[in-house]
């Protein structure tokens, strides 16, 4: 019951079990300094509980990694697809290092199952690289599972610099797994920012490596978590399309774009934090909240919030926008804008403009007062507010305020059709 209870008050647990499970309960609790001192945690397990304790902060910081990035000869299973074929490689029954390469691939793919994007980064030819997803019957990973698949002769740095582009996520968000000690370190050296645990060369222990250094910890799993891996693909065919349309225009007409917009509400208030917490790069501010807080806003009749979802042709897209904004006299000063970078450039900046000042409206507003506070991550929304009509208001130490006027305000033309989560109607479609 007390994890019900913890959950149902907005506690996060620490749970001890499994460290103590497999270091001993002697080595987590003593008797004797219980009693005489009521000291819980035994000396030579505080420090590891104090990096248990350091990660769920972390993580309720956002500072947790987002991509598992693997290598394939080696490391999700044994020898060289392109010398040893795909009947040579060690995988799976029959052996005891092909029951560990299966057994690291199950911890992936679990991994991948709660939301941490898993990418594949090899030097080999292709095809010879894609054999085992499709063909060996051992293979615990299929290709659908990866979001990210590079297999080519260049080097591992510029190919993970290519990963994280084309996931729209930072470096120093890829975890990148290679039994390699030589790739291990050029990675390290040309790419300080990505974490690049020192594998063992037991593959029995790889998972196991990756699980104690705790890249990955997270406070919840929401829904959104649990089909990212689906999204991402999708966003790759999104690219696929765009890469082929030679008419900006008629690739976004295509694509059938359709924003769900709602105000906070509980029901996604756990992954509106997450949002929130962990978004860095499209976020004009970073302000960070807690539980309370976003419950709060969702009690506010004042509050301007939405959460905005995109669906297209290509599936959902999940909660791409989020905004908070408070009434300040006549105006609406914009607190918190953030947005997915994955769907940039589809004119969905404007449609949540669109949504702003009309809730905004509705709440007797004149103005908006939009912030940016500057980050080491969040140059790429400096000028979000001056391309978007805004005018400059003032500038303090790296932070700009902007305003802007609705009176005789227009909606922004885009391809992205409207409607109120439960409330279906068609808010603005086309260019004028």
């Amino acid at each position: 019951m007390l994890r019900d209870r913890a959950d149902g008050e907005g506690v996060d647990l620490l749970a001890l079990d499994d460290r103590a499970a497999r270091d001993g309960l002697a080595s987590w609790y003593d008797p004797a300094l219980w009693h005489r001192a009521k000291q819980e945690i035994h000396p030579t397990a505080a420090p590891l509980y104090g990096d248990l304790v350091g990660r769920l902060l972390a993580a309720a910081q956002g500072r947790a990694s987002k991509c598992l990035v693997l290598d394939l000869d080696n490391t999700l299973w044994g020898g060289v697809i392109g010398d040893d074929g795909i009947a040579g490689i060690k995988l799976g029954q029959g052996s005891a290092v092909g029951e560990a390469y299966s057994a690291f691939q199950r911890y992936a793919r679990d991994l991948g199952q709660r939301g941490i994007i898993l990418a594949v980064c090899s030097k080999n030819d292709e095809a010879n690289a894609l054999e085992p997803f499709a063909n060996h019957p051992e293979m615990v990973l299929k290709r659908d599972d990866i979001a990210c698949f590079v297999a080519n002769w260049t080097d591992k740095a510029a190919n993970l610099r290519q990963i994280a582009s084309r996931l729209n996520i930072g470096l120093d968000s890829l975890v990148f797994v290679d039994d390699n000690p030589a790739e291990r370190a050029i990675v390290r050296r040309e790419l300080p920012m990505v974490a690049v645990p020192e594998l063992p060369e037991d593959p029995t222990l790889y998972g196991a490596c990756i699980a104690d250094a705790g890249y990955f910890e997270a406070l919840r799993i929401t829904a959104e978590d649990l089909s990212r891996a689906a999204r991402y693909q999708d966003n790759l065919r999104r690219e696929t399309l765009a890469t082929s349309a030679t008419d900006i225009a008629g690739y976004l007409r295509s694509l059938e774009m359709r924003a769900v917009w709602s105000r906070f509400d509980q029901l996604g208030q756990a992954r509106i934090v997450q949002l929130i917490n962990k978004t860095n790069q499209f976020n004009l501010t970073t302000r960070r909240v807690t539980d309370a807080q976003v419950a709060a806003l969702i009690g506010d009749p004042r509050a301007l919030t939405l959460q905005i979802r995109l669906l297209d042709q290509f599936g959902d897209n999940g909660i791409v926008a989020i905004v908070v904004g408070a009434p300040e006299g006549d105006a609406i000063r914009l607190s918190t804008w953030l947005m997915s970078c994955r769907v940039l450039g589809r004119g969905m900046e404007e449609e949540t403009l669109n949504l702003i000042v009309a809730e905004a409206q509705r709440l007797g507003a004149r103005r908006l007062i939009g912030e940016y506070r500057a980050t080491a991550k969040n140059g790429m929304v400096r000028e979000h507010y001056q391309r978007l009509g805004f005018a400059l208001l003032g500038e303090n130490d790296g932070a700009t305020e902007w305003e802007l006027s609705l009176d005789g305000w227009t909606k922004r033309p885009t391809y992205i059709a409207s409607e109120q989560a439960g409330v279906p109607h068609l808010r603005y479609m086309g260019t004028a």
